[in-house]
């Protein structure tokens, strides 16, 4: 018996051709999974704090983590955070080619660098030099924040255009280079402007691409601003890798790039929750009840999913289409459904502790089958 994550012709997504690329053991497009990162917020050279909340982003899903090398005790803090990390390291690099240099010679799988303040060509040469020797890649991040001044002086100011050409001249470099290993980014805090110039960039190169909306704001209005820039690209086949930049602890954002891509059926890690917003018909609490169930099935990585509806309205409908289900019926109970079928009543009392057993077995029943098949 497998999990209900079946792929209909009228949700299926056909993602733009990029080449492939290597970060550290992780593949970075192609017909790689799209891949989750976040950036820690740490001071970089506390090492215990940030390899503390690169092991916890990890845990939450992340493939990838950003540390920021703003100097080089930064640069060389990270050996140690390197060595430590379950995942690849990209090193984020601003204003300083040296510090580029510096992390690829700590460890770090791929070095971030701005064209708008990197410097000029023969800086940006020698730090393909040192990504050639550690074998780093190398992700051009265009920001409309920070376009170089000729750009600015030539389109007046930030625009789509002006990001697409900022992005195909550092390409430019690097393949002048003989230097492929590299991944793009045009990122913007406007939707539409972020939008546009992705699309544009898809167009122009084959290079992965890595998604994001920087700056998209707190928890709440970043995850929206995230979720309809980031998902409106995804839906058009466009994005390789992706970060949510989120005023947020970086965990955050790892769970809100993976409901991004779950809603869209790119990705699937742990439970997917669908229930009801809840109303008078509703035969339990439903917010209390999910708002539980989302702490206490954190732990669960199997791809499955949950339905807890509130009523008979639309919960068997729902529960038909989900690994586990729990529709209220009122009287104090409710009906438990097992891979879209009807099982046993489960009174209103003691809901949760069964339904996160039920989901637990489930899980392992998934996590078995999983491995007979690899066999």
């Amino acid at each position: 018996m497998s999990s209900l994550h079946s792929i209909r012709p009228w949700r299926q997504i056909d993602r733009r051709k990029s080449r492939q690329i290597m970060v550290g053991n992780v593949p970075v497009g192609g017909d790689a999974p799209i891949t989750v990162q976040t950036m820690t917020n740490t001071i970089t050279t506390d090492i215990k704090a940030t390899i503390e909340q690169v092991q916890a982003c990890a845990e939450a899903g992340a493939d990838i983590v950003r540390v920021s090398a703003p100097d080089e005790a930064s640069a060389r803090a990270l050996k140690e955070i390197c060595a430590e990390s379950p995942v690849p390291i990209v090193a984020d690099i601003h204003f300083h080619y040296k510090r580029a240099i510096e992390a690829a010679e700590s460890g770090a799988s791929c070095l971030r660098i701005n064209p708008g303040n990197i410097g000029d060509a023969s800086r940006v040469r020698e730090v393909i030099k040192a990504a050639k020797d550690h074998g780093c890649s190398i992700r051009i991040g265009v920001n409309a924040g920070s376009l170089e001044k000729h750009l600015l002086d030539k389109y007046a100011e930030p625009c789509p255009e002006a990001m697409i050409e900022s992005g195909l001249d550092h390409i430019r470099i690097l393949e002048d280079n003989d230097f492929q290993e590299y991944k793009i980014s045009c990122k913007a805090s406007d939707v539409f402007l972020a939008a546009a110039a992705y699309q544009g960039l898809a167009e122009a190169t084959d290079a992965p691409i890595h998604l994001g909306i920087t700056e998209a704001g707190g928890l709440v209005s970043g995850t929206i601003k995230s979720a309809i820039g980031l998902g409106n690209l995804l839906w058009m086949g466009i994005g390789d890798t992706i970060r949510v930049s989120l005023s947020a602890d970086p965990v955050e954002e790892v769970k809100v790039g993976y409901e991004i891509l779950k809603s869209l059926g790119l990705r699937h890690r742990g439970v997917n929750i669908i229930s009801c917003p809840s109303c008078a018909r509703q035969g339990f609490d439903v917010i209390a009840t999910v708002a539980e169930l989302e702490k206490r099935l954190e732990h669960i990585k199997t791809p499955m999913s949950l339905s807890i509806i509130g009523c008979v309205v639309n919960g068997p409908g729902e529960a038909l289409m989900t690994d586990v289900g729990f529709t209220g019926g009122g009287a104090g109970s409710g009906m438990i459904y097992m891979a879209g079928k009807q099982d046993h009543k489960q009174s209103n009392e003691g809901m949760v502790d069964h339904i996160v057993g039920l989901v637990e077995q489930r899980a392992a029943q998934l996590d078995a089958e999983s491995d007979v098949a690899a066999e």
